[in-house]
């Protein structure tokens, strides 16, 4: 699996063929805007780039539906990644370039080599609709485009119907209970508990513990169900803000979150109750 190295992009006014209803991963820094639409992480899973003058790395591990930006300076070096090809858990394990350390992509840390231990630094983004994308972002904003190499099936997805199986792909280990292995989940940095994206859905909006805000909106299609993602299930958009400003936030697929947190909880929605009403007189 490729990574891309030479991003190319392309201005909303000059790019086409993007279903407004398709994922994109949305970044904002430095006063510069781009989005990398699913339809290409998913056959390239990384985008080695820079925003604003802060490197990064744009990551996306389909098999458990995880998206994640990182910045990619770590101890005063600047680090390429690309993919092992190996999987752990179900999910993606990266490797740098510069020290050859292996590095897990749900949790952005090191888990073989030099650098084991140390842990990149979330970039805080949002998974959203391309509409909501240029709904928000101003005309001269990038949108990531092949770069003529490693041409792929671009907007085709090569794991239809994964995300309504009952089992998740290559993994053994335990499933969280109450939950659906691959119904989506919404988690923040640090992972300690998570939201299931069936709650929000009811709810709209839920504020978390320590203040943060998460709210969902329909209007974006899930990158893991039909053949072609523009026919996809609409499963939403999250947005995480505190104080007004972005955080970063994770939608992963249960079975992933409860992998690498076994003991943090997953909240649900409240049970139907099977009683019948009481009939007033």
């Amino acid at each position: 699996i490729p990574p891309i190295d030479s991003p190319a992009f392309e201005t909303l006014d000059d790019i086409d063929g993007i279903d407004p209803r398709e994922p994109v991963v949305g970044l904002v820094h430095g006063g510069e805007w781009k989005a990398y639409p699913l339809r290409i992480l998913m056959w390239h899973e990384i985008v080695n780039d820079s925003i604003g003058g802060m490197p990064i790395s744009v990551t996306f591990c389909p098999l458990c539906n995880a998206v994640a930006v990182f910045d990619r300076r770590v101890e005063g070096q600047t680090l390429d990644f690309g993919t092992t090809g190996r999987l752990r858990k179900s999910d993606l394990v990266m490797w740098d370039r510069q020290t050859e350390s292996w590095w897990q992509q749900f949790t952005g840390e090191a888990i073989i080599g030099s650098l084991t231990g140390t842990k990149l630094t979330i970039v805080p983004s949002r998974l959203e609709s391309y509409a909501d994308f240029t709904e928000r972002a101003p005309q001269d904003a990038l949108v990531l485009i092949p770069n003529g190499r490693h041409i792929r099936n671009y907007g085709g997805n090569p794991y239809a119907g994964y995300d309504s199986l009952e089992q998740p792909f290559l993994y053994e280990g335990e499933v969280p209970e109450g939950i659906n292995a691959l119904a989506r989940v919404v988690s923040l940095t640090g992972k300690k508990q998570a939201w299931s994206l069936e709650l929000l859905q009811e709810q709209e909006r839920v504020e978390t513990p320590d203040g943060t805000v998460l709210s969902w909106r329909p209007g974006q299609v899930s990158a893991l169900d039909a053949p072609m993602i523009a026919e996809s299930k609409d499963v939403g958009s999250v947005i995480a803000t505190r104080d007004g400003k972005d955080v970063p936030y994770f939608v992963d697929f249960a079975f992933a979150f409860h992998a690498f947190h076994p003991g943090a909880p997953i909240h649900l929605p409240e049970p139907i109750s099977d009683q019948p009403d009481p009939i007033s007189e």
